[in-house]
C-alpha cells in the first residue's frame, strides 16, 4: 500500500472534509502499489488521516473515501450504495433520480442515475473504473434492473489517464422507455441522452416554472428535450417557442409534446445568442423567458469569458420581457461561484436598464445534494427574477 504524507498545513482542508488531494500538496509518497489502489494518508508528522484512491495521471493524485482505517472491500462498496439510495428513499424520490453522486456520497467519481428500471452509470475516476465488475455486481443485486448503461463519455476521464466508454453492460436497453416527471411523460434514449440520458438535477426548477406560465407567452431557451417547455405547455401557457441548436434535441422535445398530447410548443433550431438578437431587432417581447445554458466554464481560466456569455444572454433576455415578466436563470458552471452569479446579473440589469427582483434562488435538486466542504458540488445556480422598466 501506498501512503501519502502531505506538506505541513495541507491537511487542514482534508481533515475538514475537502475529498481531494492534489499532487502539489503531497510532501512525499512511500510504499508500492498500483495507479487506482487504496492509499494511506498522513499529516506530515505522519498522523494517519484517512483512506483514500490514489492516480499518479491526475492533478488529484488522491481522492479520500474514508477517514476511517477500514477495509475497502464489496461490502464497504455496498454500505455506501445502500446507504445513498436509502437517503434518496428518505426524501420521497421513488422511481427516477440520481442514487450515487460522486465525492458527495463518497464514493469518488461514481454516478448511478435510477430511471424507472433502468440504471445509468458514470465510471469518472480510475479508482471506480478498476472496480467496475464488482460495482455492476452490486447494482444487480441491490436493484435486479431490467438493463445498465455505461455513459463514461466524458471528457473527465481523459484526465484520469482514462478513455471515453459508452456501453450496454447488462440486460436489454428498453429503446421505448418512458419516465414520468412532474407529471410529464418522458421517452429516452439512455445511449444518447445528455449525461447519463437526461437533466435530472432540473426538476423542482422546472416545477416552479408551472405557476407563473397560465396565459402567458414562453420563450424556453437552450430547451434541450424539452423540460421547461413541456411543463409550460401542460401548465396553460398562452404559447412556448423552444430554442436549441440541436436538431435531435428538437425532435426529441416534438416527440415527447406528442406523447403529452401538447401542441403550443413551436420549436426552432437556431444558435441562441444569434436568436436573441434577432428577435430583439424584431421588437418580438415575451412575458416569461427561461435560459438554461450548457456550462460556459469547464475550467477555471474561462470563468471571465463565461460570465461574459451570461452577460450577454441575460441582458438581452431582459429587454425581451414585457413589463412585469419573468426571468428564470441558471448556470451549472461549477466555476461559477453563487457570488459570482448573482453580481453578475446586477450588472446585466443596470446595462439593461430594468429593476430585477428576486423572487426565487436555489440550486440543483436534493438527489445530487453537495457537501458543504466541496464548493465543486454546489454546481447548479437557479434564480428566478420580476423584470420592470
Amino acid at each position: 500500500m501506498y501512503t501519502v504524507i502531505l506538506k505541513r498545513t495541507e491537511d487542514k482542508r482534508i481533515i475538514h472534509g475537502h475529498p481531494w488531494i492534489y499532487a502539489n500538496e503531497v510532501y512525499k509518497i512511500e510504499g508500492k502499489d498500483v495507479p487506482g489502489s487504496v492509499c494511506k494518508v498522513e499529516n506530515f508528522d505522519r498522523k494517519f488521516i484517512g483512506l483514500g484512491f490514489i492516480n499518479h495521471f491526475s492533478k488529484i493524485i488522491v481522492r479520500m473515501v474514508s477517514y476511517n482505517d477500514v477495509e475497502i472491500d464489496k461490502s464497504f462498496f455496498e454500505n455506501r450504495i445502500v446507504n445513498a439510495n436509502a437517503f434518496r428513499l428518505s426524501l420521497g424520490f421513488k422511481n427516477t433520480y440520481r442514487v450515487v453522486f460522486g465525492e458527495n456520497d463518497f464514493l469518488p467519481g461514481l454516478i448511478v442515475d435510477k430511471y424507472a428500471d433502468h440504471l445509468s452509470v458514470q465510471f469518472l475516476s480510475l479508482c471506480m473504473d478498476r472496480r467496475k465488475s464488482m460495482i455492476i455486481d452490486i447494482l444487480k443485486n441491490l436493484f435486479d434492473p431490467a438493463c445498465i448503461v455505461e455513459r463514461s463519455d466524458s471528457k473527465v476521464r481523459l484526465k484520469e489517464g482514462l478513455q471515453e466508454e459508452k456501453n450496454i453492460l447488462y440486460g436489454s436497453l428498453d429503446e421505448n422507455l418512458i419516465i414520468t416527471e412532474n407529471n410529464i411523460k418522458f421517452k429516452l434514449n439512455l445511449l444518447d441522452g445528455q449525461k447519463t440520458g437526461f437533466f435530472l438535477d432540473q426538476k423542482e426548477n422546472r416545477a416552479k416554472l408551472r405557476s407563473y406560465v397560465l396565459g402567458r407567452t414562453v420563450l424556453d431557451t437552450f430547451c434541450n428535450q424539452g423540460g421547461f417547455s413541456l411543463v409550460a405547455a401542460s401548465g396553460g401557457a398562452s404559447s412556448v417557442t423552444a430554442v436549441d441548436i440541436d436538431a435531435n434535441s428538437l425532435a426529441a422535445l416534438k416527440q415527447n409534446a406528442a406523447l403529452n398530447s401538447l401542441s403550443n410548443i413551436d420549436t426552432i433550431q437556431a444558435d441562441v445568442f444569434e436568436f436573441l438578437r434577432k428577435t430583439k431587432s424584431a421588437g418580438i417581447k415575451y412575458d416569461i423567458i427561461v435560459l438554461d445554458p450548457p456550462a460556459f466554464a469547464k475550467t477555471r481560466d474561462k470563468i471571465k469569458e463565461a460570465l461574459a456569455g451570461y452577460r450577454d444572454i441575460n441582458i438581452l433576455a431582459m429587454k425581451l420581457l414585457n413589463p412585469g415578466g419573468i426571468l428564470l436563470t441558471y448556470s451549472c458552471s461549477q466555476h461559477i461561484s453563487q457570488h459570482m452569479f448573482l453580481d453578475m446579473l446586477r450588472e446585466s440589469s443596470n446595462h439593461a436598464m430594468v429593476n430585477a427582483r428576486l423572487i426565487d434562488y436555489g440550486t440543483q435538486s436534493p438527489d445530487h445534494s453537495p457537501l458543504l466542504n466541496l464548493d465543486e458540488s454546489l454546481y447548479l445556480k437557479s434564480v428566478i427574477l420580476r423584470i420592470d422598466k
